[in-house]
C-alpha cells in the first residue's frame, strides 16, 4: 500500500526529474540517487530497505502539530509539509536495516535559502525525536553558534508543544523554561551554548545543527559527532544557509555532500540536499529563484523576492548577501574547477598503463612530497579511438589519454583522515612505500622503466620541492623540464584541461583517487589579471595527482597547439 506522504515525495521526485519543478544539479541528483537506491535490491553489500510506514510516522506527528507565527497561527492551523519537505523526511526515515530494522541515515545535511520553513519543519523533529521515536534515555539538542540562536528551534518547538495537549496526555511531555522532559522513557531535549569545550558528557540520539556556516570553528560538530557513539541510530541533522567561509565545517561537510550526490564518494549512511541555483544561472530572473527556494510561493514571496533583487542590483553592498541568503550561494574569490559528472564519463573507457604502445610519444608531470602529501605521476598522450559518429558509423577521433601512479608512504595512510584511502590502497589505486616518508626511489624506478619503454618528451616537475631528486635522473639522461608553479602557466592548462573533459577528449584510468583530488581543487582568480591558480579549500583535500596531470596535458597540449614558443613562455629546460 502507497501512502499519502509517500505519494507527495515519489510526486515531487517525477516533477523533479521530468523538469516539472525548477532544481539545480544537487536537487536532481539527490532524487536520483533515492529512485536508483529504491531500484536496488537487498544484498550483502546492500542490507537496507525502505519502511513505507517509519518513513511516514514523522511526517504525520509533525503535522499534527500547530503554527505558532504569522496569521496562520492566529488562524490555527495545523503544519502541512510540503511535497520537497516530504521528499526529505520520508527518505532519511524510510530507509532501514532489513534485519535490525535500525534507521540507514546518521547524519542529514540540509542547504536552503532563508525563510523556507527551516525553524517549523526542525522543531518538528526536535519533539518527534524527543517523543515518538520509541528511544529510551533519549538526548535531543538544538545547536548553534550562540545560544540565543540554538533557542529559536527549541522555543518554537515549546511553543507547539504548549499548543498541543495531547503530547502531553499521551506522550507525557513536561514543559520547562530550558528543557522538554519525557519521564518516563528519561528523554530530555534541550538547547546547548556553542562553546564546544562545555559539551563533553553527552551521549546524542538526536543533535540539530542550525546555520552551521556561522560556526567559526568546528568544536560543537565535532562533540555532538563524537558523542553519538552510544546510539544505534542516531541522528545528527544540519539545517544551514550558505555563507561565506569556505575553510569552515560547513562547507568540509556540504563539500563531503557533493562527493556522494556526484558519485565521487560512496558513504551511504549520509543524506543530503542542496538547494541552491546552478553555475551561469542569472541571479535575477525571477525563473531560478524556486531553485534555491522550494517553499517559492508559500513562506517565500514573490514580491519580496523581487524587493531584494532590486536592492542587490542597485547596492553592490548588498548583492553577497541576497546571493548567499536568498539564493543560497556561497560567496568567495574560489570557485570549484571541474564538473565531476563530465569527469566521471571520461572513465567509462578507461585506459592503463599497458595499454600504452611501445614507442608512443608521452607527456609526463611529477609532482613530489615525502611526508603527508602524495608523489604524484601523471601520464599523457595522444591516441585515436574508434567513436560512433552521427550517422552511427565508428570513426578514429584523436583524444588524449591519462594514466595517474599515486605513492604514499604507510604512515601517511594510516594517519589519514580520509576513511576511503585504506581501502583505495588495499585496491592498487595508491602505490604505499614503507615508513614515514614516501620513497622516492620506487618514483625514479618507474621513471626509468618507462623512459625506455616509450618515447618521453617530456618530465615537467616543480624544481622547488625535487631539484635534488631530479638532478640525478637528468645525469642519467631523463628528459625532465622545470615548470614553475605559477598562474601563467596553469592558466591556459586549466582552461585547456576543462575543456577536453567537457568535450569528451580526454580519456583517463578512472582512479578513484584522482577523482576524490580532481573534486578538491578550486580555482583562485586574481582579481588584477584574471590569471587562475589551482588551489585546496584545506590541507586535508589533497590535489597532488591534478597538479602532475595539468603539468603533463600543460606542457603536452603547448606543444600541440599554436601558442609559440612553449619553451619560452611555459618553462625553461632544466640543467644538472
Amino acid at each position: 500500500m502507497t501512502h499519502s506522504y509517500i505519494q507527495q515525495a515519489q510526486q515531487y521526485m517525477r516533477d523533479v526529474l521530468d523538469g516539472e519543478v525548477a532544481a539545480c544539479k544537487w536537487v536532481k541528483l539527490a532524487v536520483q540517487r533515492q529512485a536508483d537506491d529504491l531500484a536496488r535490491e537487498p544484498s550483502e553489500e546492500w542490507p537496507w530497505v525502505f519502511d513505507e510506514a517509519a518513513a511516514e510516522r514523522p511526517c504525520a506527528f509533525i503535522e499534527l502539530l500547530p503554527h505558532i507565527k504569522g496569521k496562520w497561527a492566529r488562524e490555527g492551523r495545523l503544519l502541512e509539509l510540503e511535497h520537497w519537505q516530504c521528499f526529505i523526511i520520508t527518505t532519511v526515515f524510510g530507509w532501514v536495516h532489513r534485519e535490525t530494522r535500525l534507521r540507514r541515515f546518521l547524519e542529514v545535511y540540509e542547504e536552503v535559502a532563508r525563510k523556507n520553513g527551516k525553524s517549523a519543519k526542525g522543531s518538528g523533529l526536535l519533539l518527534y525525536m524527543l517523543a515518538a521515536d520509541g528511544e529510551h534515555g533519549a538526548e535531543c539538542y538544538t545547536a548553534a553558534t550562540t545560544r540565543d540562536q540554538a533557542r529559536i528551534v527549541f522555543d518554537d518547538a515549546r511553543a507547539m508543544a504548549e499548543r498541543t495537549p495531547d503530547l502531553r496526555t499521551y506522550l507525557g511531555v513536561a514543559i520547562m523554561q530550558h528543557s522538554l522532559t519525557v519521564a518516563h522513557t528519561s528523554s530530555k531535549a534541550a538547547p546547548l551554548a556553542a562553546e564546544g569545550s562545555t559539551l563533553d558528557g553527552l551521549n546524542v540520539h538526536f543533535a540539530l545543527l542550525d546555520e552551521l556556516h556561522a560556526h567559526k570553528t568546528r568544536a560543537v560538530y565535532d562533540v555532538i559527532d563524537t558523542a553519538r557513539g552510544a546510539r544505534e541510530q542516531s541522528l545528527l541533522w544540519t539545517i544551514t544557509t550558505a555563507g561565506t567561509d569556505r575553510s569552515g565545517i560547513c562547507y568540509e561537510r556540504r563539500t563531503h555532500i557533493t562527493k556522494i550526490l556526484g558519485r565521487v564518494i560512496d558513504d551511504a549512511r549520509v543524506f543530503g540536499i542542496i538547494y541552491t541555483i546552478d553555475d551561469g544561472d542569472d541571479p535575477f530572473d525571477p525563473a531560478v529563484w524556486p531553485k534555491a527556494n522550494p517553499n517559492f510561493g508559500k513562506s517565500v514571496q514573490a514580491d519580496e523576492m523581487a524587493a531584494q533583487a532590486r536592492k542587490a542590483e542597485a547596492m553592490p553592498s548588498a548583492l553577497n548577501n541576497f546571493l548567499t541568503k536568498r539564493l543560497n550561494v556561497w560567496v568567495s574569490g574560489e570557485s570549484p574547477w571541474m564538473d565531476m559528472r563530465a569527469w566521471e564519463r571520461c572513465g567509462k573507457e578507461p585506459v592503463t598503463v599497458d595499454s600504452i604502445p611501445p614507442g608512443a610519444k608521452v607527456y609526463m608531470g611529477l609532482d613530489l612530497a615525502q611526508k603527508k602529501d602524495f608523489a604524484a605521476l601523471a601520464i599523457a598522450w595522444e591516441h585515436e579511438l574508434l567513436r560512433p559518429g552521427a550517422d552511427g558509423v565508428y570513426v578514429p577521433t584523436r583524444v588524449w589519454g591519462l594514466c595517474t601512479r599515486l605513492y604514499l608512504n604507510e604512515l601517511a595512510v594510516q594517519e589519514s583522515g580520509n576513511a576511503h584511502l585504506s581501502g583505495w590502497a588495499r585496491q592498487g589505486y595508491v602505490e604505499v612505500t614503507d615508513g614515514d616518508l614516501t620513497d622516492f626511489d620506487r618514483v625514479a624506478d618507474d621513471l626509468r622503466r618507462y623512459c625506455r619503454q616509450w618515447d618521453v618528451q617530456e618530465i615537467a616537475f616543480d624544481p622547488a620541492l625535487s631539484m635534488y631528486f631530479a638532478g640525478k635522473l637528468i645525469e642519467e639522461g631523463l628528459p625532465l623540464v622545470e615548470i614553475a608553479q605559477r598562474s601563467v602557466f596553469f592558466t591556459p592548462a586549466l582552461i585547456q584541461v576543462e575543456n577536453m573533459v567537457r568535450e569528451g577528449n580526454l580519456v583517463h584510468d578512472g582512479n578513484p583517487v584522482m577523482a576524490w583530488m580532481v573534486s578538491n581543487l578550486v580555482v583562485k582568480v586574481s582579481k588584477f589579471n584574471e590569471l587562475m591558480s589551482p588551489t585546496k579549500e584545506r590541507p586535508e583535500n589533497k590535489i597532488d595527482g591534478p597538479i602532475a596531470m595539468l603539468m603533463a596535458l600543460g606542457r603536452a597540449l603547448a606543444h600541440h597547439g599554436d601558442e609559440g614558443d612553449a619553451d619560452g613562455f611555459f618553462a625553461s629546460p632544466a640543467v644538472a
